[in-house]
């Protein structure tokens, strides 16, 4: 049974020859729950990118420590990586291969069957509108269909927890959609979602929880409508802004 996520004390620090030591993740203590989307909210440089690499076990901690789906970032990294569908800000995807090989070469990685990974292709490629290009090599693709094929592969698994970090970023309107509704449906399907996003209306949208981080540090963290209760305008923006500002 999927666990979801928990985070306590966690902490990432980087040497730095004139500065000391940078606090990319200072202490940061959250939770989210399967069948929830947390969002985490930040400017460029506030740890966001930091922290969701620490949860896929991409960064050991400096210290502190979190569980995915019952299993230490630290002592099983392991279990998190057969538990998490992870999307990276870039797109790593071997540029000579096709988006069909790279889900097949995937699909291996995670134990699925041909027929596994033939259904799921075909459900994913449907839904993104990447059936024309999953034999054509993924260097010759847009840029935009190459973040499809990274999500694809991200969900390929249909594992019970992800980590998203920017997934609509380069998308057009319709391809922006899909990723939504594919982020909704894992919520429906009682999977734990966390996001990262500069997008303030898809945070609205999606998230039910929010933490806004700055400078490495959780300015807040609570149900989204708490948040959005303390703004004259109800929206997302006049919210991060407000704290943003506060802590600047």
């Amino acid at each position: 049974m999927a666990q979801g996520i928990t985070v306590e004390n966690l902490c990432k620090y980087f040497p730095e020859k004139r500065r000391g030591w940078i606090k990319a993740v200072d202490h940061l203590t959250f939770s989210a729950a399967c069948g929830e989307v947390f969002g985490l909210l930040g400017v460029n440089g506030a740890g966001k990118t930091t922290t969701l690499r620490l949860l896929s076990t991409l960064l050991r901690p400096t210290s502190g420590k979190a569980e995915i789906n019952g299993y230490s970032i630290a002592a099983d990294p392991e279990g998190v990586r057969r538990s998490i569908g992870f999307l990276s800000t870039t797109t790593a995807l071997y540029g000579r291969l096709t988006p069909r090989e790279v889900a097949h070469y995937f699909g291996r990685l995670y134990g699925l069957d041909d027929e596994t990974i033939a259904r799921r292709l075909k459900e994913l490629s449907g839904i993104l509108a990447i059936e024309p290009y999953l034999d054509r090599r993924c260097d010759l693709l847009s840029s935009g269909t190459r973040q499809k094929v990274s999500v694809l592969r991200t969900l390929l698994h249909d594992p019970p927890v992800l980590i998203l970090d920017e997934p609509t970023a380069g998308l057009d309107v319709l391809a922006s959609q899909a990723v939504v509704w594919l982020v909704e449906e894992a919520r429906r399907q009682g999977k734990c979602v966390i996001l990262s996003t500069h997008n303030m209306a898809e945070a609205e949208k999606l998230c039910d929880r929010v933490g806004i981080i700055h400078r490495g540090r959780l300015l807040d963290c609570r149900p989204k409508p708490e948040i959005l209760a303390g703004t004259s305008s109800g929206r997302m923006e006049e919210a991060f802004l407000k704290l943003v500002g506060e802590a600047s």
